[in-house]
């Protein structure tokens, strides 16, 4: 465990930029509409040690395939992503489509076409306007590359413009941009961790339509990034549910390109895990809060369950219930809805030993209904 939780790491400027060697743009391409970015580009200037998860479907979308196979080595140096078309469902014009993002994107930045990991979100079964698209990635690049030389000339600006439209530019149907960037002291000096996300709709435990991408300037192996990643997915995303849909594009990577010069051990590496996570559950939490048509963000924690894999499956059941959250939307503290919910998520345990509370407030105790405020539980579900 981390000695001060977040207090190791501080919030930061400069988005999924901040890291030392990465940069990003976003451009309107056109896909949406004249006046939404829509293509997204984020590059290190050095190779990078790469990690992913993916969704659980079935369906997976074109590039994200692509993606699986580029990250087979564990290295990558580029991300290209477009909103507004999801790229899946769409034959072999979906395979040909994914893959010129990825070359034209190697062509611009001067990269191998395996070191480009590409992502798409937004409508599935349409084909993309692909011209739109390659024209989007040729101005994101030339936005890009002003800014990787000044970063070769020890200019390299402190403004976050091009990760925030980079942000932006992976936005579907969401209503706040996800961004954000932690500094974390280590015993050899400073690490940065940065991060984007977007997600609304279609969101459901094992991730749904959410993308999520990280950079860090730590010096890494990719298969610690992995379980890294993996751990910190599985506590984050994993634990999201909005509409109990999941979708065909869904991934979370994380690249790092060790451009710190610190290799993290020992306590420094416990910090850095716990740090992942904190930024995944606060992206997690962004999307839940920015669900389609949500009024209310609801978080169930659950304590001594036999297994951590038991308290899982009891939150993600009564979070995805649909009678925990008509109560919920009409503020009716209905505990039996919760511990039915509990009932049926498949985890083992006594009923007769459940207690439900709303924040401090305790509405039932042993598995039994207790007397309590109505006024009181109705002002913690407002």
């Amino acid at each position: 465990m981390v000695k001060n939780a977040e207090k190791v790491w501080k919030l930061i400027n400069g988005g999924i930029a901040a890291p030392k060697g990465f940069y990003a743009a976003g451009v309107q391409a056109g896909i949406k509409s004249k006046d939404k970015y829509d293509v997204a580009l984020i590059f290190s200037d050095v190779q990078a040690q790469a990690a992913g998860v993916y969704t659980r479907n079935l369906v997976k979308a074109h590039p994200l395939c692509l993606t699986q196979r580029h990250m087979e080595n564990g290295l990558a140096r580029a991300i290209v992503v477009n909103s507004g078309n999801a790229n899946a469902c769409v034959g072999d014009f979906g395979d040909q489509a994914a893959f010129a993002m990825a070359e034209v994107t190697g062509m611009y930045l001067a990269v191998p076409i395996e070191d480009v990991l590409v992502a798409s979100t937004g409508v599935i079964g349409v084909e993309m306007p692909l011209d739109r698209v390659l024209n989007g990635i040729r101005v994101a690049s030339s936005a890009l590359l002003n800014d990787v030389v000044k970063g070769i000339r020890g200019q390299k600006e402190t403004s976050d413009d091009g990760a925030h439209r980079a942000a932006q530019a992976i936005m579907t149907t969401d209503t706040m941009v996800k961004e954000y960037a932690y500094e974390l002291p280590c015993s050899q000096g400073v690490i940065h961790l940065g991060a984007i996300a977007k997600g609304s709709g279609m969101i459901h435990p094992n991730m749904g339509t959410m993308l999520g991408f990280l950079t860090t300037d730590a010096d890494i192996a990719s298969s610690e990034l992995q379980r890294i990643l993996r751990e910190a997915v599985d506590e984050s995303f994993n634990m999201v549910t909005v509409d109990g849909d999941t979708s065909t594009n869904d991934m979370v990577l994380l690249l790092a390109n060790g451009a710190s010069g610190i290799k993290l051990s020992g306590e420094d590496l416990v910090n850095f895990e716990e740090m992942v996570k904190s930024m995944c559950v606060r992206l997690a939490k962004d999307i839940a809060r920015d669900g389609e048509g949500a009024s209310k963000l609801m978080e169930v924690t659950v304590f001594s369950a036999k297994t951590k894999d038991d308290a899982r499956k009891i939150a993600r059941s009564v979070c995805g219930s649909s009678l925990v959250k008509a109560a919920l939307f009409g503020e009716d503290a209905n505990w039996g809805r919760v511990l039915t919910a509990a009932g049926y998520s498949g985890a083992e345990f006594n009923p007769g030993l459940v207690d439900v509370l709303l924040g401090d407030l305790i509405v039932a105790q042993t598995g039994k209904g207790v007397a309590f405020s109505e006024e009181r539980a109705k002002f913690r579900l407002a």
